[in-house]
């Protein structure tokens, strides 16, 4: 598939695979994906299991992801992880603001953007996630609600940042639901962060950042979304648990 930037899949792993299960997974994918020089494949394990994940694919074409880390760095932050401790484990990529830390941990703009500009301080790249709830869709707010997550959440970020960040779009009613906006819905809502990206920073840095789609990506869905012009990969939950299912969504992506 011809795109104008380089596809990105990564695998949220969620709160699933105890650490055995983890290097089994990783090793798995590591055997399935070893030819995949198209897509920036990364896995996002839990945090027990990045130590051992990252011994699985260190010598692979396959990065580590962590699902979250501290906006603080080291000291009296009884249960948070800061970016130091994940950078030392050779993670690439930091999901932050995944719609269930924004609706259950009550995650806010504001505090997605401090954490995005500590990572990028640690060597980090964030996966910035936004995404409208299905009522606010329904009512015609699905711009106003991506345009102020957009701006709140990369608020203080410098070109240089932005270009190290990649967004990932992610309908809220389309995770884990088993629906998954048409790959049409998915365009539409992609093309309209990268015009806010212009107006926030400039033409050239929009056209260059990744903007990720998710919500329900499977094998059997991933190349039409994939085909879309502004669509650049995938943050995937579910169907990354399943070393056949993930393994044949990125090959189907290509």
């Amino acid at each position: 598939m011809d795109k104008e930037r380089k596809l990105i899949i990564a695998g949220n792993w969620k709160m699933n695979k105890t650490v055995s299960e983890s290097i089994d997974l990783a090793n798995g994918l590591v055997r399935e994906l070893k030819d995949i020089k198209e897509v920036d494949i990364a896995i996002c394990p839990p945090f027990t299991a990045l130590s051992e994940v990252s011994k699985s694919i260190i010598d692979s074409n396959i990065r580590l992801g962590a699902q979250n880390m501290s906006q603080n760095n080291y000291g009296a932050h009884t249960g948070e992880i800061a970016a130091g401790m994940l950078k030392e484990l050779s993670t690439r990529y930091v999901i932050l603001g995944h719609s269930e830390r924004r609706e259950y941990q009550r995650e806010s703009n504001e505090l997605i953007a401090a954490k995005s500009k500590t990572a990028h301080e640690a060597g980090l790249k964030p996966i910035v996630c936004v995404g409208e709830q299905l009522d606010e869709r329904e009512t015609g707010k699905t711009e106003e609600i991506v345009s102020s997550q957009v701006r709140g959440s990369l608020e203080g970020l410098t070109e240089e940042q932005m270009l190290g960040t990649v967004i990932a779009y992610e309908p809220v009613w389309a995770i884990g639901t088993g629906k998954t906006a048409t790959s049409e819905q998915a365009q539409e809502v992609h093309a309209f962060i990268r015009k806010l990206l212009s107006e926030i920073f400039n033409t050239e840095t929009a056209n260059a950042v990744r903007i990720q789609y998710g919500g329900s990506v499977k094998p059997d869905n991933a190349r039409e979304l994939m085909s879309q012009k502004d669509v650049d990969g995938a943050l995937v939950g579910g169907a990354s648990l399943d070393l056949r299912s993930f393994s044949e969504l990125i090959k189907n992506s290509i």
